[in-house]
């Protein structure tokens, strides 16, 4: 059982994204709002100012998508619609994901206990 977390660049493509989960029996998943590291020093830590020019082209906001995922071959589809709908990761605005092993779930199905 994995926590898959992905930041999703490009939230014009959150349901799209969402929608493909859905169809590969995705069907839990949390969206949060989130903000860059560098977006918010650009903007708050005057030290930093300078590198508001760098951001200029840059989305100034994410989504982030956590899911719990117990099935392998699941996670390895969701990966494959991800680059299929936003670009091969690596690629500028594709996002970053990634997963952690769970070891204690609580308050969630059963079946990922």
């Amino acid at each position: 059982v994995k926590l898959f977390v992905y930041v999703l660049n490009r939230p014009e493509k959150l349901e799209e994204v969402l929608a493909a989960f859905v169809e590969i029996g995705i069907t839990g998943a949390t969206v949060v709002d989130s903000v860059g590291m560098g977006r918010i020093i650009a903007q708050d830590v005057p030290i930093f100012a300078s590198f508001q020019s760098l951001l200029s082209a840059s989305r100034p906001y994410n989504k982030t998508i956590l899911s719990v995922i117990d099935d392998e071959p699941k996670l390895e589809r969701a990966l494959r619609l991800i680059e299929e709908i936003c670009g091969p990761f690596g690629s500028a605005g594709a996002g970053i994901a990634l997963t952690l092993p769970i070891e204690q779930a609580y308050g969630i199905k059963p079946e990922f206990k």
